[in-house]
C-alpha cells in the first residue's frame, strides 16, 4: 500500500465516522474528511487527459501525447475520497435541511395556532359588539314600534273627534235653518243666535286644529316608519353578519365545511371601519330615539288638544242650550201674558158688545119720547089765533125736545165710541191670537225642533275621540 492509501485507511479505522464534529450538538453526524480535494456539489472528480509517466521510454517507444487506459492509485483514492466526502456533504446538508425544517414546522404550527386563536378572539370580540348593537337595535325597534302604534291610536281619536264635530257642525247649522223660519218679530237676533253663531265658531276653529293636528300626526307616523325600517335594515345586515361571525367563531380545522378560496386575503375598495360602523348604528338609534321623542310631545300634545277642545265645544253648547232655555223662558211667560191678555180682550170685546146693545137700546127707547114732544110740538102749532101762545108748556116741549136730541147726540157718540173701541179690540184680538201663534211656532221650532235634536249632540267621549 502506498503512504496515502495507508493515511486514508488511517483516517477510517482511527476515527469513528459517529463522532461528532467539533462545535456540534448533532450526535448522528459523520466527521468530515481531513482534507478536501474537492468541492461539494461539483459532482465527479476531474482527471487528467494525459499521461505524464516516462516508461515508454525504457522500452523505446516514443508515448508523449498519449494516456494509459488505467488509473493511478492516487487518482482513485482522490476520486474515492471525493465521492465520500459529497455523500457525507450531502447527508450534512439534508441533516441541516431535515432539522431546519422540523423547527419551521413546530414554530409555522405554534404561529398559526397562535394567529387562529388571536383571530377566532378577534371574531369572538366583534360578535360581542355586533349582539350589543344588534340588541340595542331590537330594543329601539320594539320601542318605536310601540311608540308608532301609539301615535296611530292618537291619530284615530283625532279622527273619531273630527267626525263628532262634523255632527255638531249639522246641529248648529240645523238649528239656525230652522231659527230661519221663525216669522214676525220673532225673528229677531236674539242671545240663541249669538250663541249658535259662536258655536259655529267654536266648531270651525276646533276642526282646523284637529286636520291640521291629523296632518301632523301623519307626518309624524312616516318619520317613525322612515326611522324604523333604517332600524330594521341596519338589524337585518348584523343578523347577516351575526350569522356569518358565528359561523366564523365556531369553524374549526377538523370541520369539513371549509375550503380554499382564491384571492380572499384582500381587502375591499370600499369597508367601513369599526368606528364609522359603530357610528353608523348609533345614529341610527339616536336619530330614532329623536323621533321617538317627538312622537311622545306629540301624543301629548293631541291629548291636550282633545281635551281642550272637546271642554271648549262642550261648555259652548251649554251656553246655546242655556241660552234655548232662557229664551223658552221668555216665550212662555210672554205666551202667557198675551193669553191673559187675550182673554181679557175678548172679556173686554163681550162688555163692549153688551155695552153697544144697550146703547142701542137706549137710542130706540128714545124714539118714542122724541115722537110724543115732536108730536106735541107739531100739533101745538095748530092751535087757532091768540091761542097759540108760547106758554110754558111750550118752552118745556122745546126745551124737552132739545134735551132729547142732546141725550140721542150723546147716545149716538157713545154708541160710536163703543163701536169704535169694539173694533179695536177685535183687531187687538186678532193681533194677539196671530202672535200667539207666532209665540207658539217659536216655541215648537225651538224646543221640538233645535233642543230636540240638540239630544244628539256629541257627548264628551265622542268629542275626546274615545267613541
Amino acid at each position: 500500500m502506498t503512504d496515502s492509501a495507508v493515511n486514508v485507511s488511517h483516517h477510517m479505522t482511527t476515527q469513528p465516522p459517529n463522532d461528532p464534529p467539533t462545535g456540534t450538538m448533532l450526535c448522528s453526524r459523520e466527521p468530515a474528511p481531513a482534507k478536501q480535494t474537492a468541492k461539494p456539489g461539483e459532482g465527479c472528480f476531474q482527471f487528467e487527459t494525459t499521461y505524464q509517466g516516462n516508461i515508454g521510454n525504457d522500452m523505446g517507444v516514443s508515448t508523449m501525447g498519449y494516456r494509459s487506459a488505467r488509473y493511478n492509485l492516487p487518482e482513485y483514492h482522490e476520486a474515492t475520497y471525493a465521492k465520500y466526502y459529497q455523500a457525507f456533504a450531502d447527508r450534512d446538508n439534508a441533516d441541516r435541511v431535515r432539522h431546519a425544517a422540523e423547527d419551521t414546522i413546530r414554530e409555522t404550527d405554534a404561529q398559526t395556532r397562535l394567529t387562529q386563536d388571536e383571530t377566532t378572539k378577534k371574531l369572538a370580540e366583534r360578535l360581542r359588539d355586533l349582539h350589543f348593537w344588534k340588541d340595542e337595535l331590537e330594543r329601539e325597534i320594539n320601542d318605536i314600534r310601540t311608540e308608532t302604534d301609539c301615535l296611530v291610536d292618537q291619530k284615530k281619536r283625532l279622527e273619531r273627534a273630527l267626525a263628532a264635530c262634523e255632527l255638531a257642525l249639522l246641529i248648529a247649522m240645523d238649528n239656525l235653518n230652522c231659527r230661519e223660519k221663525r216669522e214676525g218679530i220673532d225673528l229677531v237676533q236674539d242671545e240663541v243666535e249669538l250663541n249658535l253663531l259662536k258655536e259655529l265658531e267654536v266648531i270651525n276653529n276646533v276642526q282646523d286644529l284637529l286636520k291640521r293636528t291629523i296632518r301632523e300626526a301623519e307626518a309624524q307616523i312616516k318619520r317613525n316608519r322612515d326611522r324604523k325600517y333604517e332600524l330594521e335594515f341596519d338589524w337585518s345586515d348584523k343578523k347577516e353578519a351575526d350569522e356569518i361571525d358565528s359561523f366564523n367563531v365556531g369553524l374549526r380545522n377538523e370541520h369539513t365545511n371549509k375550503q380554499y378560496h382564491a384571492g380572499a386575503a384582500k381587502f375591499a375598495e370600499v369597508q367601513s371601519t369599526p368606528e364609522s360602523w359603530a357610528q353608523f348604528t348609533h345614529d341610527n338609534i339616536t336619530r330614532a330615539e329623536h323621533e321617538r321623542m317627538a312622537s311622545i310631545q306629540l301624543r301629548t300634545l293631541i291629548d291636550n288638544i282633545l281635551i281642550d277642545t272637546s271642554r271648549d265645544m262642550r261648555e259652548q253648547a251649554d251656553a246655546v242650550e242655556c241660552a234655548f232655555e232662557r229664551r223658552l223662558e221668555e216665550m212662555e211667560d210672554t205666551l202667557a201674558k198675551i193669553k191673559d191678555g187675550l182673554k181679557k180682550t175678548v172679556e173686554g170685546i163681550a162688555t163692549t158688545e153688551m155695552s153697544i146693545s144697550c146703547l142701542r137700546e137706549a137710542i130706540k127707547s128714545k124714539e118714542d119720547p122724541v115722537k110724543v114732544a115732536q108730536t106735541r110740538l107739531y100739533t101745538r102749532e095748530s092751535r087757532p089765533n091768540v091761542e097759540n101762545t108760547r106758554d110754558p108748556a111750550q118752552y118745556h116741549l122745546v126745551s124737552e125736545v132739545h134735551e132729547l136730541a142732546r141725550t140721542l147726540d150723546g147716545l149716538m157718540q157713545k154708541l160710536n165710541e163703543s163701536e169704535h173701541a169694539l173694533k179695536d179690540l177685535q183687531d187687538q184680538r186678532m193681533a194677539m191670537e196671530k202672535d200667539i201663534a207666532i209665540k207658539l211656532n217659536s216655541i215648537f221650532i225651538d224646543r221640538r225642533k233645535c233642543l230636540g235634536h240638540r239630544t244628539r249632540y256629541p257627548t264628551v267621549m265622542q268629542l275626546l275621540g274615545c267613541q
